[in-house]
């Protein structure tokens, strides 16, 4: 099934399983360890359910570049480097970050239920897809969760630059709320997250003005443009969030540090420039990523900390729209959304993302899945 959309480009329609499969055959191929390819074809296609595509299957592409450079160890065995009753340190031993989140984050619960808080920092990882998925695992689980990482694309000028210096760092938020899915803000801390801009040159889509700039503060809405300046430039690329001074990029420059800081300076991750003229090519990326978990019975009388979120969260979704036709809702509930959707009809990629899915799988030598539709 295809469409084509003048905003969308052309798309296929296939169903999460024949996309599991696919990315299933492709990290086999790679000879990938079978835990660690369900661990990582599970959340690839999730995020592809939520509709956060430039987190899904559209990395395969950059996982392939960075096995081929020789930094990506596919038969990684992490290892718990520190282990306290309420703080853990582990090195995810230069393997996708995808496995040793999940193993951090559920190491984070864990402590935080006979302690009331857990804290788990990873080292020596890779990209570990969308953070939002590992903090709704601990809302999931009943507690508050806060997620960061470092990235390894050097793609975010810092307020007042003209070149590129920080990474896109994402910091996630969960909290459990009684019978509905969780509060879960997932959010990069530039403008947007530089693979965003690869989905919209996939898209061929004008970019919105307040995402990328040129050397010079120019905006760039050129998507194939934007691509270029976010991976490959030396000067200009993604704006902080907030866009400009005036509408607040300080504070996305801010959110951006601190996410530096917290979610690889603590645990002994790299800094992206710093990782960029202290290595040659083909070394590990030694991303970082901080799990904290919280247990909200320890820190009041009661339980009742479900009951009175899902009660805020209602009262924010019944304030008046200024909009009859967008009703106000909050974090999570798109994606929440899109996934009982795509469960139910199946999941669009765009053709030109699915063109570089099957020259990947051409080169690890399996088929091609996804031609023919869900």
């Amino acid at each position: 099934m295809t469409d084509s959309g003048k905003d969308r480009g052309r798309h296929t329609v296939v169903s999460a399983e024949a996309l599991r499969h696919q990315i299933d055959l492709v990290l086999a191929a790679w000879d990938m360890a079978p835990d660690d390819r369900d661990a990582v074809a599970a959340m690839l296609v999730e995020t592809d359910l939520r509709g956060i595509e430039s987190h899904g299957a559209s990395m395969l592409p950059l996982y392939d570049r960075m096995r081929r450079a020789g930094g990506l160890n596919l038969r990684p065995r992490p290892r718990i480097v520190q282990d306290g009753e309420a703080i853990a340190l582990l090195d995810a031993d230069a393997g996708l970050g995808h496995p040793a989140a999940i193993r951090a984050v559920t190491l984070a619960v864990d402590k935080a239920e006979r302690m009331g808080v857990g804290a788990v920092a990873v080292r020596n990882s890779h990209h570990f897809g969308a953070a939002g998925l590992y903090a709704e695992m601990a809302a999931r689980r009943g507690c508050i969760a806060l997620v960061t990482s470092s990235a390894r694309t050097v793609a975010v000028i810092p307020e007042g630059g003209a070149a590129p210096v920080l990474g896109t760092n994402p910091i996630a938020f969960a909290a459990p709320a009684t019978g509905r899915d969780p509060f879960l803000l997932d959010m990069s801390t530039s403008a947007v997250a530089a693979n965003k801009v690869k989905v919209y040159s996939y898209h061929d889509t004008p970019l919105p003005v307040g995402w990328v700039v040129d050397g010079t503060g120019q905006p760039v809405t050129d998507p194939h443009r934007g691509l270029t300046l976010c991976f490959d430039g030396e000067v200009g690329g993604l704006m902080p969030l907030g866009g400009s001074r005036e509408t607040g990029s300080h504070k996305g420059y801010g959110l951006a540090v601190m996410a530096q800081l917290l979610g690889s300076t603590l645990a002994g991750g790299s800094f992206s420039p710093f990782r960029a003229r202290g290595t040659g090519p083909g070394a590990p990326d030694n991303i970082g990523h901080f799990f904290l978990a919280l247990k909200p019975a320890a820190f009041r009388d009661g339980d009742a900390f479900p009951d009175e979120a899902a009660a805020i969260l209602a009262a924010l979704e019944a304030t008046p729209p200024a909009d009859p036709d967008r009703p106000v809702l909050v974090a999570g509930t798109p994606e929440f959304r899109t996934r009982a959707e795509r469960i139910a009809r199946g999941i669009p990629l765009n053709d030109a993302f699915l063109d570089a899915v099957r020259g990947v799988a051409a080169g690890s030598g399996v088929p091609f899945l996804l031609a023919g539709g869900a």
